[in-house]
């Protein structure tokens, strides 16, 4: 009698035993396998294009972060106050690419910047969502960069799971060099396992008849940090912009911040509540006096997850809309518009801002 007590207080130890063991694998496995990009890495340039770009010309570019073809105007998102991870099925976010290559062509846009494009990621099942977009690309050159690739997001529930997720850059004109540029992650370990490892893409294309390049950088910034993220990595972004402004180089930075500029007026915009996320702010008076911070106030380019926009978008007071897209642009070039085209977020939860500029 007294042994087979003995054996029932060895049960619960096993099984603590057991999923220790478990754990520690788990984690052993993810930091086996962690994505460590190198500080710069060269890279790929698909494709074919026949324009060439020369001083005077002027041209137009668009930046879209795509919600991963899964953040439509029926989606809200855990991170935000939603409760949901996964889009409704594949067929949606099928049609949500769709959607987004359809108006590429529309838009007729020179140069396109991507952000949120899944390779092979659970929450997209599986799909690849640069293929559709390639495929769908005629007379464009593309480059991508990873800045999101984990084995396993444990997290919530049921988990994201395996996420491959990076930027695109399309480009009608030829693209000399493509660059990965890592930029700094705030989150220690184990918390950067599971998150994103952000960087900078930098396409050249050069300038005909002239020993100057047009240097196109596309980010997407630190959304849920402390801070401090957005801060280094805004100061990165700002020592490279410059570098290239004074070599003479025609700039233009684009992307979803997940900041606005100081220089901009987001009144119409205002916080709803508390609760809500907020994005930071970059100081443009930080930053040489050869670059123009640039964006477009009369639509939101982004809007809250805490819950779909469908049925809550009558009211402005119970809904968050913020401006955190746009571009940075060295002087040398002249801005003759920027539209943040308003597309009430049917298929992703940003709208795309377009912006035409001259060569000087």
């Amino acid at each position: 009698m007294s042994k087979k007590k003995h054996l029932w207080w060895k049960i619960p130890l096993i099984v603590l035993g057991i999923i220790l063991a478990v754990v520690i694998i788990f984690f052993a496995v993810l930091t086996i396998t962690e994505y460590k990009p190198k500080d710069t890495e060269t890279l790929s340039v698909e494709g074919t294009a026949s324009k060439e770009l020369s001083q005077g010309d002027d041209f137009t570019i668009m930046t879209w972060n795509t919600g991963y073809g899964g953040l439509d105007e029926n989606a809200d998102f855990f991170m935000d106050g939603g409760t949901h991870v996964q889009s409704s099925n594949a067929d949606k976010v099928k049609e949500n690419i769709s959607a987004i290559n359809d108006f590429i062509k529309e838009s007729k846009a020179d140069v396109v910047f991507l952000q949120e494009l899944d390779t092979d990621s659970k929450r997209t099942y599986g799909l690849n969502e640069l293929d559709m977009v390639i495929q769908a690309a005629d007379g464009f050159q593309s480059s991508y960069a990873l800045n999101y690739k984990t084995l396993y997001v444990p997290y919530p529930w049921p988990p994201i799971g395996k996420v491959t997720c990076g930027i695109a850059t399309l480009s009608s004109y030829e693209i000399s060099d493509s660059t990965r540029v890592s930029l700094p992650c705030p989150f220690k370990y184990p918390v950067r396992l599971a998150n994103l490892k952000r960087c900078l893409m930098v396409d050249r294309v050069p300038i005909k008849g002239t020993d100057k390049e047009l240097v196109l950088v596309n980010l997407h910034l630190e959304a849920y940090d402390d801070g401090e993220g957005k801060i280094a990595q805004t100061k990165q972004l700002r020592e490279l912009l410059e570098s290239e402004a004074k070599k003479g180089n025609y700039v233009i930075a684009g992307g979803d911040f997940n900041q606005s500029f100081s220089n901009c007026d987001t009144s119409a915009y205002p916080t709803v509540s508390d609760e809500m996320w907020v994005p930071g702010v970059i100081d443009v008076s930080e930053f040489d006096d050869s670059l123009q911070f640039v964006m477009d106030n009369s639509s939101p380019s982004c809007r809250s997850l805490d819950k779909p926009l469908a049925g809550n978008d009558s009211d402005p007071s119970v809904f968050q809309y913020y401006m955190i897209d746009g571009f940075i642009v060295s002087d040398n070039l002249q801005i003759n518009d920027i539209t943040t085209k308003n597309l009430n977020f049917k298929n992703s939860d940003h709208n795309p801002v377009i912006m035409n500029v001259s060569v000087k």
